[in-house]
């Protein structure tokens, strides 16, 4: 799915820019320095640097099949020609499952506080009310409190925990917490 881009004014005033990824491989090269970039500062994303492994070529054809997709919707938010934080929604197609759609999201830590999880949480809810989904999911990792308290804010709740989810290098096990977000009708 495509987005269309739009301006959004960050909490320090500066503007930042709302996108669908664009399927260059010098785009995807950047994406794949961002997705790493964020697996180095926090343990609360799904896999270590060196797990960032696809080629730019890779990775523009996955970029690429989003774009293309009609249940798939990648967000970039970029900031003076850099990827701060992107997000996804992902919409069920099947006719038991359709009304619901789970959502992901990150953003480099030196970008944080400025209010992007939050326009792209209200980006990923307007969407999915076009699309008449009836709840949104997510799941984070247990420990992830900054995370938590964004999507409280936003109207998840709590609703069930996946025990030992996460292994660490170091052998700790966490626990992926389950939310979920009813839609108003």
């Amino acid at each position: 799915m495509k987005y269309e881009a739009k301006k959004v004014c960050l909490k320090n005033g500066e503007p930042a820019l709302f996108r669908s990824p664009s399927a260059t491989v010098s785009e995807a090269a950047a994406m794949l320095k961002y997705l790493s970039t964020c697996a180095e500062e926090t343990e609360f994303v799904i896999r270590y640097p060196e797990e960032c492994t696809e080629t730019p070529v890779q990775e523009a054809a996955y970029l690429d099949s989003i774009n293309q997709s009609e249940d798939r919707l990648m967000i970039v938010c970029e900031i003076d020609g850099e990827i701060a934080g992107n997000c996804q929604i992902v919409f069920n197609n099947k006719i038991k499952t359709r009304h619901r759609a789970e959502v992901m999201v990150g953003i480099l830590q030196k970008y944080w506080g400025l209010g992007i999880g939050t326009a792209m949480f209200e980006e990923m809810i307007r969407i999915a009310e076009r699309r008449q989904v009836s709840q949104i999911e997510l799941g984070y990792i247990e420990g992830n409190e900054r995370g938590r308290r964004l999507y409280e804010k936003m109207d998840f709740v709590q609703y069930g925990e996946r025990p030992d989810a996460i292994r660490f290098r170091d052998g700790t096990m966490q626990k992926e917490i389950l939310m979920i977000r009813k839609m108003h009708s």
